[in-house]
């Protein structure tokens, strides 16, 4: 990083992640419920692994995605002997997916990235009025 981040810079950085984030669990919730034929083909939950960049010079932090991992949840099995992808025993695999804590997940994401856009506001508001005062 040669330039000093700015309030800016550091706010849309954290949305960035946020996005991804959101991405991941959106697409969490979009597979919950799915079923495999086998363990190793159903789906497991995405999640993000975020790190830690920071400035030399002056120390300022901000956020950047190293990557997306699958959870280490384990899919379920189901009794289903009608279903098409049904093994020999009438079991489907379950994705390996809560979806009661990808919502939670969710709603905290989408109120994280209303603070990064009230920050940003208040930023802008700040800028402006030290403009006024200038002139």
């Amino acid at each position: 990083m040669s330039q000093s981040l700015s309030l800016f810079d550091i706010a849309g950085r954290s949305m960035s992640a946020l996005l991804v984030r959101m991405n991941t669990t959106a697409s969490n919730l979009a597979n919950a419920g799915s079923v495999s034929a086998t363990r190793e083909g159903a789906f497991r939950a995405l999640k993000p692994v975020f790190q830690t960049l920071y400035e030399g010079a002056t120390g300022k932090a901000t956020v950047g995605v190293a990557g997306v991992v699958t959870a280490a949840l384990e899919p379920g099995r189901r009794h289903e002997p009608g279903h098409p992808l049904a093994d020999a025993e009438g079991y489907v695999h379950v994705a390996a997916v809560d979806p009661n804590a990808e919502l939670v997940e969710l709603v905290e994401t989408a109120r994280q990235y209303q603070n990064n856009i009230e920050v940003l506001e208040t930023g802008k508001s700040l800028a402006l009025e030290t403009l006024r005062l200038g002139r």
